[in-house]
């Protein structure tokens, strides 16, 4: 975070994250780890961070844990520079430092402030994935170096320093993905891929570079991943993943769960295989039917739902990988995080969405601002109506509240960003109706049992 761009109180704070990050090295987790939550507990406000520290306590007091092993796997796996980079940029700058900042303008604005942005470089991509709506695109929309340079100048005025890139295939803009990550190298970056651009020559600029961690989009094994992604590309999800571990980088995996692969997606050997082949995280997202022509039948079913919900805690219990769910885990984070209360989307043409699935804007980068486009009439809906479900295992406004995204886009006057088939939200959310309906007692039935959470958490009741 530049000297030059902090405030006086966020200049106290550097001072307690030099402090920690000094904490950080050495090559003895059983002695960083205790130390630098230490430090956190007697330089920071005791109320701030107040259950994200309580659930540190939790694993770091007690060692004899699966989330013991991966943060120690951390320094064992990792090359220092890189681990130090991203506890820097992703602990320090974009939590601790960052969230202070995000408050003060979501206070000062009255509009959501991001944690986080996805930003979409552009729409070429070199696979062609049942269900992606990108497809239709090709080579025709990208942003370029200096308007996703200026989409991190103004994120980080906001107080955001995670960035993450999808597309189209985001590493097809490689080049200008490492330009930013030298020259905002306070900035923690991922980029969604389908891995089969990663290399040896790409591992090198990662090591150069520290603050880039792919997340490589995984279907399951490889028939459920070829039947989607196309032949072969199973064994370059596997060639890249054995790149990063020798280079010693840190990477996850990115899987959407469907009706035809949630027993793959959901299984314990899965899960064992992603952390045999060097996975620290795994994050599941539901099947959207977003496009005029996307297929419905791949939606999840309500028992394919609850299938993942509970594998996902199991998992929590004794695997260790970090696994988030961005629907089932909607208890963590009281409901939506799109629409800027959370997160934002920017398309390859510059259009500012609430969601990566969410595709209707009434902003765009190239005649507005970021905080201009927070306190639209779209991103204000948002605001004003989350969450959208006092039962946070519903929170989505398409696929778990019926209608609610089109009542929000009506009311708002957004347009849809599809230039290809423009999308009618009503006809989006329409197309969700049974599953919504399915999930609903479900979901409600999960959330009255007054279930006990699962992972470093648990025994704090919901």
């Amino acid at each position: 975070m530049s000297d030059t761009k902090r405030t006086f109180a966020e200049n106290a704070q550097a001072a307690i994250a030099r402090t920690i990050l000094n904490y950080a090295q050495g090559n003895d987790p059983d002695v960083q780890l205790p130390k630098i939550l230490h430090a956190v507990d007697t330089l920071v406000p005791h109320d701030y961070l107040v259950e994200q520290r309580a659930l540190f306590h939790q694993v770091i007091d007690n060692p004899d844990n699966n989330w013991m092993v991966l943060l120690k796997s951390l320094w064992t796996d990792v090359d220092d520079g890189v681990r130090q980079k991203v506890i820097e940029n992703f602990l320090v700058n974009a939590s601790l430092l960052g969230l202070r900042r995000q408050d003060a303008a979501a206070a000062k604005y009255g509009c959501n402030v991001p944690w986080a942005m996805l930003v979409d470089p552009t729409s070429a991509c070199n696979l062609h994935c049942t269900g992606c709506w990108a497809a239709e695109y090709g080579d025709r929309l990208n942003l370029s170096f200096e308007e996703l340079d200026s989409i991190v100048a103004q994120g980080k005025e906001l107080g955001v320093f995670f960035y993450l890139f999808s597309g189209g295939e985001p590493l097809v803009r490689k080049r200008d993905l490492i330009r930013l990550c030298e020259k905002h190298d306070d900035c923690a970056f991922t980029a969604f891929t389908n891995a089969t651009l990663i290399d040896d020559a790409f591992a090198e600029d990662l090591l150069r570079v520290k603050n880039f961690v792919p997340a490589i989009s995984v279907e399951g094994f490889e028939e459920a991943t070829d039947a989607r992604r196309g032949s072969g590309t199973y064994q370059a999800v596997v060639r890249a993943m054995g790149v990063l571990r020798r280079h010693r980088l840190p990477f996850g995996v990115s899987c959407c769960y469907t009706h035809a692969n949630a027993a793959s997606i959901g299984s314990e050997a899965f899960i064992e295989d992603l952390i045999a082949r060097g996975a620290k995280f795994a994050w599941f997202f539901t099947y959207m039917p977003v496009g005029a022509s996307a297929p419905t039948d791949l939606l999840a079913t309500a028992e394919d739902r609850a299938f993942m919900y509970r594998q996902i805690r199991a998992f929590r219990e004794t695997k260790p990988i970090f696994t988030m769910d961005f629907w089932n885990d909607g208890e963590f984070t009281q409901g939506c995080i799109a629409g800027g209360r959370r997160y934002l989307h920017i398309n390859a043409n510059g259009d500012i969405e609430p969601c990566a699935f969410i595709h209707y804007a009434d902003s765009n980068i190239r005649d507005t601002t970021i905080l201009e486009a927070l306190q639209r009439p779209l991103f204000m809906a948002y605001h004003d109506g989350q969450p959208f479900n006092e039962n946070h295992l519903r929170p989505c406004p398409v696929l778990d509240n019926k209608d609610r995204l089109a009542e929000m886009v009506a009311v708002s006057g957004a347009r849809s960003t599809d230039l290809e088939q423009p999308e009618d939200a009503a006809a989006l959310c329409a197309k969700t109706h049974a599953v919504a309906d399915r999930w609903e007692p479900v979901a409600d039935a999960l959330w009255d049992e007054g279930h006990w959470t699962s992972g470093p958490n648990k025994g704090r009741r919901k």
